[in-house]
């Protein structure tokens, strides 16, 4: 056979290996990780639940979703272990990373209205622009019901 019609071959798997090699890479590094947990980190599950370790097992980890709360969750469920600042920051608020305060609505954002200029939200009862009751009961009631057009 020809060089040139093996090369695509090669290639593809020389990248099957990259993948698959990559791959492994991070599963072992997530196992790793699992088996690391000790009672009182703070974790994140796949699910996204943050929660403290209280108790590690073979397949499974007893964590404290809240205070007095406690799960049963398989290893694998766990997501991240955090380290103690970044999880307090996350559960509690404790540091903020940049020291800014973010307001909770944009009023702070938003220049002073005056109230010169107060919105009127009452409804006007102009008589001028209405049309009197009798007239539109009179325009129904031309011996037309309703659905009927005045084709012929």
């Amino acid at each position: 056979m020809n060089p040139v019609t093996l090369l695509p071959f090669i290639v593809l798997i020389g990248a099957m290996f990259l993948m698959t090699r990559s791959a492994k890479k991070k599963q072992a590094a997530a196992v790793q990780m699992r088996n690391e947990m000790q009672p009182g980190t703070g974790v994140r599950t796949i699910g996204g639940m943050y929660a403290t370790v209280k108790e590690v097992h073979d397949d499974t980890v007893l964590l404290e979703v809240a205070p007095g709360v406690h799960a049963v969750y398989a290893k694998n469920a766990v997501g991240a272990v955090l380290d103690d600042e970044e999880y307090n920051r996350i559960v509690h608020g404790d540091d903020a990373l940049d020291g800014a305060i973010v307001p909770d609505d944009a009023s702070s954002l938003t220049e002073d209205a005056s109230d010169d200029a107060a919105i009127d939200l009452e409804k006007k009862t102009g008589d001028d622009d209405a049309e009197p009751t009798d007239a539109k009961s009179d325009k129904k009631s031309e011996g037309k019901t309703d659905g009927e057009a005045d084709a012929k």
